[in-house]
């Protein structure tokens, strides 16, 4: 790192940017003066959007070279209380309202600018003028006028932004900021910084879990061109990037989330280009190196690979592992590509997946995806097939069935809950994204791809349940469905041999046991037929996925004992990982148990996490040996994979004293974050994993 970035490094984690900030005007009330107005969703979002940038003060030191951070804390509401009741009142809302988890067609915008996505608009408006006079109001027209005024308020804020630069002795930047983001990017340099702009603008509109998509291909072109030129060489552009990384952290307080770190702000490196080869760059392995020195929880780094993907790769990734970042999150293509193609996904635009938040696969620019609309709880369904089917089902598989037919039936009824879901407009979001002008269709709705996304929450619990099940009820006979509704509907207390025989003396999903992975491989194809006949209003399909953002605990909470053993409230494990209380046989146990099922059928996504002692990446060999399990799975057929370079001793001491720690960092469930941030109930979990050595 140079000193320029130490400097700048240090400066943001003393939050000294923080003390620029301010409030709006008291008293400004935009959503009773719109009400009063009655102004239409699409005008309030865009007449916020412009307050709010144009109540931004531009910050910029002199030695600064991407520019853009928040001065105005906080979005007001463009809804008052009793409007959006009455909204909620007739439409399903997806969790905030706004449009969350696309990733915009950087590639296309860096290179066109957003004065080229502004002719576009006037183009089409002309096109359309005639309409107007005739029918009083168009929405088409009504669209592209806000756009356009959307792109004005940036383009606004960025001449403000290069006068501050100037009056800063800053030229090379106002420079920049003179072309960017009107024109497109000519430079590498510029690159960075136009995308800093329209990241921040997407915040400032309300969208959030922006995410930052294949950084390393749609920027390779301008490093390459820098590089080749001698413009740049490698170590500038290194610290560009890092400049940049930088950036992605200084107003993530701001960002919504269910807790401080889960923003968003992921981004995909390497995997398949549009032929098919492997297209991992030297830019790929920049922003592996640019995070390792920066060791913050933004941007989070994903690494597509797969079957021929090289081994020094799988090793760039595990040292960044070893910083105790929680990443890189894995994907596997081999999987991935040809489970999106099921789904009906055309070829290139599986190949050009990335992903949402956390694991979700969706496509750049054209993917209207809500890939977290909902999430089963898979032992809450077990529990209750065991309450109302086991007495009658005769043998497992009949058993199995039942469970298999609940789970379909609470996917209904979940498909019937999110009907006729409303997203509050965004026409900023949608001049970066390829098809939206051209239609003068807003993207809130819709888009080439408007599939939603169920979780499957608690597998491996529920696994668990069924294989005690087979084992203890159907083939030893050692108690009667009768005995085990007793046992758990009182929590199993009085029942404690019984406890200790369904968790001691059963399969259990984890420990490469054929029994429960043969369980595993039912129940989830099962999940994935269940959701095959549905579609929602918007002509997308449902996808099935082995994820559970916060529901390992939200599920657990609400859920009762299990036939597994697992007792009431007690936590899941965290997206599709062995049960917490399941004993180790080792991580290539692990590995072998959890590839076994046909992943391709649940690629909504949601990982595998293991947790490893921080000393098991002491060296070299050490490194060899991680990189090889993950490269094993791979080869096995897992879909995701993250890591989590662990120590049990210093997160209990950080829990005592999280003044020390501030900048201790530990992966959540899809997303990494600083442990002294957490809630002490996630901070638990972290601590309750098991770690593994090798």
């Amino acid at each position: 790192m140079t000193e320029r970035m130490k400097r700048l490094y240090t400066a943001v984690l003393a939050k000294e940017h923080h003390q620029q900030r301010r409030e709006l005007p008291a008293g400004l009330d935009l959503a009773s003066k719109y009400a009063e107005r009655r102004l239409p969703d699409l005008q309030r979002v865009t007449d916020r959007l412009q307050t709010v940038l144009a109540a931004e003060t531009p910050r910029v030191g002199p030695d600064e070279k991407i520019a853009f951070v928040r001065t105005v804390a906080k979005l007001p509401p463009i809804f008052t209380d009793e409007e959006f009741t009455a909204i909620k009142g007739g439409y399903y809302i997806h969790e905030l309202g706004f449009i969350s988890n696309i990733c915009p067609d950087y590639g296309m915008i860096l290179s066109q600018g957003l004065q080229a996505r502004k002719d576009l608009c006037l183009a089409r408006l002309a096109v359309l003028a005639d309409r107007a006079g005739v029918r009083g109001d168009d929405p088409e027209i009504d669209f592209l006028n806000c756009t356009i005024q959307s792109i004005d308020a940036v383009l606004d804020l960025a001449e403000r932004y290069s006068a501050a630069a100037r009056a800063a002795g800053n030229d090379a930047l106002a420079d920049i900021l003179q072309r960017v983001p009107r024109l497109g990017a000519s430079s590498f340099h510029e690159a960075l910084q136009m995308l800093r702009i329209l990241h921040f603008t997407l915040w400032c509109e309300g969208e959030y879990h922006n995410v930052l998509g294949r950084l390393d291909q749609y920027l390779y072109p301008w490093l390459q061109q820098d590089l080749a030129s001698g413009r740049l060489n490698e170590m500038a552009a290194l610290e560009l990037l890092e400049e940049f990384f930088l950036a992605c952290n200084k107003d993530t307080d701001l960002y919504p989330g269910v807790q401080q770190g889960d923003n968003g702000q992921s981004l995909m490196l390497g995997g398949v280009g549009a032929e098919g080869r492997d297209a991992f760059n030297r830019l790929s392995e920049l922003c592996l190196e640019a995070s390792g020195e920066l060791k913050m929880i933004d941007p989070k780094i994903n690494l597509r690979v797969g079957k021929d993907t090289p081994m020094r790769i799988y090793e760039l990734g595990t040292r960044l592992t070893r910083d105790g970042l929680g990443f890189p999150q894995y994907s596997n293509d081999d999987v991935v590509i040809p489970g999106l193609t099921r789904l009906g996904y055309s070829l290139a635009d599986a190949r050009n997946y990335t992903v949402a938040a956390c694991w979700e696969f969706i496509i750049p620019g054209y993917g209207a995806d809500v890939p977290n609309i909902g999430a089963l709880n898979l032992p809450q369904i077990v529990n209750r097939c065991v309450d109302q089917n086991l007495a009658g089902c005769g043998d497992f598989p009949a058993f199995l069935e039942q469970v298999k037919i609940a789970i379909g039936q609470e996917a209904r009824t979940i498909a019937e809950r999110v009907s006729n879901l409303y997203f509050i407009p965004a026409p900023f979001l949608s001049s970066l994204l390829p098809d939206c002008l051209e239609k003068a269709r807003d993207i809130s709705l819709g888009s080439r791809y408007n599939n939603f996304g169920l979780h499957g929450v608690g597998i491996a619990t529920a696994v668990d349940a069924l294989a005690a099940i087979q084992k203890q009820v159907y083939e030893r006979r050692a108690v009667t469905s009768a005995q085990l509704k007793q046992a758990m509907a009182a929590d199993f207390r009085g029942y404690g041999d019984l406890l200790e025989l369904l968790r001691q003396d059963s399969p259990k999903f984890g420990q490469d046991e054929p029994a429960a992975d043969a369980i595993a491989t039912e129940l989830l194809a099962g999940f994935a037929t269940a959701l095959r006949p549905l579609r929602n209003e918007r002509g997308g399909c449902y996808r099935a996925g082995t994820g559970s953002a916060m529901y390992y605990l939200w599920h657990a909470a609400e859920t009762g004992s299990t036939a597994g053993g697992h007792l009431r409230g007690e936590p899941y494990a965290a997206n599709y990982s062995p049960d917490l209380a399941v004993k180790s046989r080792g991580p290539l146990s692990v590995l072998r148990s959890l590839s076994r099922p046909n992943l391709q059928e649940v690629v909504n996504g949601g990982p595998l996490t293991l947790e490893f002692h921080s000393s098991v990446f002491r060296d070299d060999d050490s490194i060899a040996k991680v990189a090889g399990l993950v490269r094993t799975y791979i080869a096995l057929g897992g879909h995701q994979l993250q890591l989590n370079a662990v120590n049990r001793e210093t997160l209990l001491d950080a829990q005592r004293y999280p003044d020390r720690y501030p900048n201790l960092i530990v992966r959540v469930w899809g997303w990494s974050a600083y442990f002294v941030e957490l809630d002490r109930a996630y901070q638990d979990h972290v601590i309750s994993r098991l770690e593994y050595a090798l």
